[in-house]
């Protein structure tokens, strides 16, 4: 059910700048930009996984209160699944604190779902439905 890695969320200031850092510093370019009413995101391919680069267009928006509190940086992992509603089942069987019940659509347009960091040793966990079910998570 967990396939691996999908990407890792890097919560940003400015979307520019950081994309930026990623292409000058590291080589590695963004294939694609999301535009959402109260995030930006950059999509940065790194072998079989990515990472998620989001800006928050909105100040009160988690994102940019997770930034005044804990600065930029790493703010989720997410895992790729298959039968992301079975896995959460699953993970409600076993007592583990959820934030999203039941999945929703992600930045990419599919299934997401997170799972409580309280449950999660502290680390904010993505599950995303399976590349191999949907386009991207």
């Amino acid at each position: 059910m967990i396939k691996g890695i999908d990407h890792i969320g890097v919560a940003v200031k400015d979307l520019k700048e950081a994309t930026r850092f990623f292409e000058e510093v590291l080589g590695l370019k963004p294939i694609k930009i999301v535009e959402q009413e109260s995030m930006r995101f950059a999509f940065i391919p790194v072998g079989d996984g990515e990472i998620e680069l989001i800006e928050p267009k909105d100040p009160e928006h988690s994102i940019a209160k997770f930034i005044e509190e804990k600065g930029e940086g790493i703010h989720h992992i997410s895992l790729q699944v298959t039968e992301i509603e079975k896995v959460l089942g699953i993970l409600r069987e076993k007592g583990i604190k959820l934030i999203d019940e039941k999945p929703r659509i992600g930045a990419h347009g599919v299934k997401i779902a997170f799972v409580h960091p309280e449950s999660a040793k502290g680390i904010l966990m993505e599950l995303c439905e399976s590349k191999q079910q949907s386009t991207m998570c």
